[in-house]
């Protein structure tokens, strides 16, 4: 397995298990799973590309590229919000309402990160 087919697989695994655990009623544990997956699916295109993907700061410069590169505003709009996901599993600031729609909102990341070649 390629490293861009295991980040690519995390990433499908991560947002299947946010979504379970939100059905389960953790929260903390939805966030942070929605945010790996968001994460491991910015990475899985950065290795296609040869781009340092090692941390925040070079992720959200990854998210930035890709969305310049494919015309597509939405995707850095939509890993920030993955982001939020992140900081939320540290303070639990978030109703579950807006756990669930920003999980949506990875969903959709996903989505878009996959159709980019």
């Amino acid at each position: 397995m390629t490293t861009l087919e295991k980040h690519s697989e995390v990433s499908r695994r991560f947002i299947a298990q946010a979504t379970a655990e939100f059905s389960q009623g953790d929260y903390l544990q939805a966030s942070e799973k929605a945010w790996g997956a968001a994460a491991h699916a910015v990475k899985a295109v950065a290795e296609t590309r040869g781009w340092q993907h090692g941390g925040h700061r070079e992720l959200f410069r990854c998210a930035r590229l890709i969305s310049e590169e494919t015309g597509q505003p939405e995707i850095r709009e939509l890993f920030s919000l993955a982001n939020s996901l992140h900081t939320n599993f540290y303070e639990r600031w978030m109703d579950p309402e807006t756990v669930e729609g920003n999980i949506e909102s990875v969903k959709r990341l996903l989505d878009k990160l996959e159709a980019v070649e």
